[in-house]
């Protein structure tokens, strides 16, 4: 297991979800928690429940500079900072031949994935300069890994897409990085986030093939996986199913075509 006690981490996205029950279970095993969300109001309530081990952070990742800014600010804090959890994050519903390709995508980007990589550098430059070791953990989707069976029809393409370039730029981090930074990736199935329960007001109604999950249940399993030292850190079994498909139209592609 590893030792959070008197360790510093940041978490994004920690106003509500799985970022709020991230840093309550990083509290509760004795972490500092800097806590950093758009929301002022509910960042604020998170930190007041977990006292005085809690910074709250007002921060739009969307602006360029709000990674390096809110490392830096997490990073004085205390004189050091052992995790960053890049987890926040933003929903997207709608079919591709339906995206206008403006504002509204530009900020799912923005968020969902410019952001990680732009925490990630500022990440690298504050532990270089300090001389430590880093650990990143960063907020993917089951959407990282395929096209989940449960979710079909649903239009979450460039969704998808800014979760498929989270997962591929944690791999390049790693290969990278690897005398400097430790590398997760959290890759949640459905959770009861707000984000969920805007459309699913009542948790008991969710399709039984969501396998849906509480943030507290996720936040589990993402601290147990990094005490295993793992980089992939999925949250439900069936994601190992919804991979299938796309390994077996690969193979039936390389047979047809005589390469294997």
């Amino acid at each position: 297991m590893l030792d959070h006690n008197n360790t510093t981490v940041l978490i994004t996205g920690a106003g509500s979800g799985i970022g709020k029950a991230l840093a309550e279970a990083f509290a509760a095993r004795g972490a500092f928690v800097v806590l950093a969300d758009v929301d002022a109001a509910s960042v604020h309530a998170v930190a007041a429940e977990i006292g005085a081990n809690a910074l709250p952070v007002v921060v739009d990742l969307v602006h360029p500079e709000a990674a390096a800014e809110t490392i830096n600010k997490a990073f004085a804090w205390r004189g050091r900072l052992d995790l960053v959890c890049s987890n926040a994050g933003i929903g997207h519903h709608k079919k591709i031949k339906n995206e206008l390709l403006g504002p509204e995508t530009e900020r799912l980007f923005a968020v969902n994935l410019f952001a990680a990589v732009r925490i990630a550098q500022a990440y690298l430059r504050a532990i270089e300069t300090s001389g430590a070791r880093g650990r990143l953990m960063i907020t993917g989707s089951e959407n990282s890994l395929s096209l989940p069976a449960a979710v079909r029809g649903r239009g979450l393409g460039l969704y998808g897409a800014t979760k498929h370039g989270v997962l591929i730029m944690a791999e390049w981090l790693r290969d990278e990085n690897d005398g400097a930074l430790d590398v997760h990736v959290l890759m949640p199935g459905a959770v009861y986030t707000p984000l969920i329960a805007r459309g699913l007001p009542d948790p008991a109604e969710a399709p039984p093939e969501l396998g849906l999950i509480t943030p507290e249940r996720c936040a589990e399993l993402a601290l147990k996986g990094m005490d295993l030292e793992l980089f992939y850190i999925p949250t439900h079994a069936h994601i190992a199913d919804d991979m299938q498909p796309r390994h077996e139209g690969v193979a039936v592609a390389l047979k047809a075509l005589g390469l294997r």
